[in-house]
């Protein structure tokens, strides 16, 4: 292996580093993007329970926020809950473009390398190819080792810029959908949140909200 590198030339160390940082954000997101970190299942049905038992307080919402990104979300909105819906929902939306924002980190640069990576391999190719001439230029053809080393430093390099390229590519779409799918769980978590608070039949524009009042049982005859 060590002597695939060398023989590459320099370009290769540039392409090595880019393989690297590939791997070490893929992992890093892989472990970062679990569902069960971002989104847990148990946690809107108890928001949810709280709002029905009235158990809302400042501390319950402290925890809410450190529990996980959608707990920091629902958290948001029930800070605001004494306000209207449309002032609720703004401050849902703040706090959820910052945790996309946190979802997405490192993903532009894991689609940098996986572009890069054929371009530095192809840069490789280029000096492969001046080096080949070069020795054609000063000895002729009677040098086969020369042109040898040449042609050997463009095709590993060309293929080192792949091997790096393809499954960089391959990742950053894979996890940019990850982030997608969580986004919509997000989102869908928030609407319930909302038709929790105020009922789904109320308008959007209405001032405040009103507290359902739950209705004496009427009486069985016997």
């Amino acid at each position: 292996m060590w002597e695939l590198v060398r023989a590459g030339g320099w370009v290769m160390i540039p392409i090595l580093l880019c393989s690297l940082g590939a791997v070490a954000i893929v992992a890093e997101r892989l472990w970062s993007l679990r569902r069960t970190r971002i989104v847990p299942p148990d946690l809107l049905p108890q928001v949810q329970q709280w709002i029905k038992n009235n158990q809302l307080t400042d501390e319950a919402l402290i925890r809410l926020r450190r529990h996980s990104p959608l707990g920091k979300v629902l958290a948001a909105g029930l800070a605001s809950r004494h306000l209207d819906r449309a002032a609720v929902k703004e401050s849902i939306e703040d706090a959820g473009r910052h945790e996309v924002h946190e979802l997405e980190r490192y993903l532009n640069t894991l689609g940098t390398i996986a572009s890069i990576s054929p371009l530095l391999g192809l840069l490789g190719t280029v000096f492969g190819m001046i080096r080949m001439f070069a020795a054609l230029t000063s000895a002729g053809v009677g040098n086969p080792a020369d042109l040898a080393h040449g042609i050997a430093e463009a095709l590993i390099t060309t293929a080192a810029g792949l091997i790096v390229a393809i499954p960089a590519l391959a990742m950053h779409r894979y996890l940019r959908g990850r982030v997608a799918e969580i986004v919509v769980e997000m989102e869908v978590a928030t609407i319930t949140l909302i038709s929790t608070l105020y009922g789904t039949a109320m308008p959007s524009g209405s001032a405040a909200p009103r507290r359902r009042v739950a209705k004496p049982a009427p009486a069985v005859a016997s």
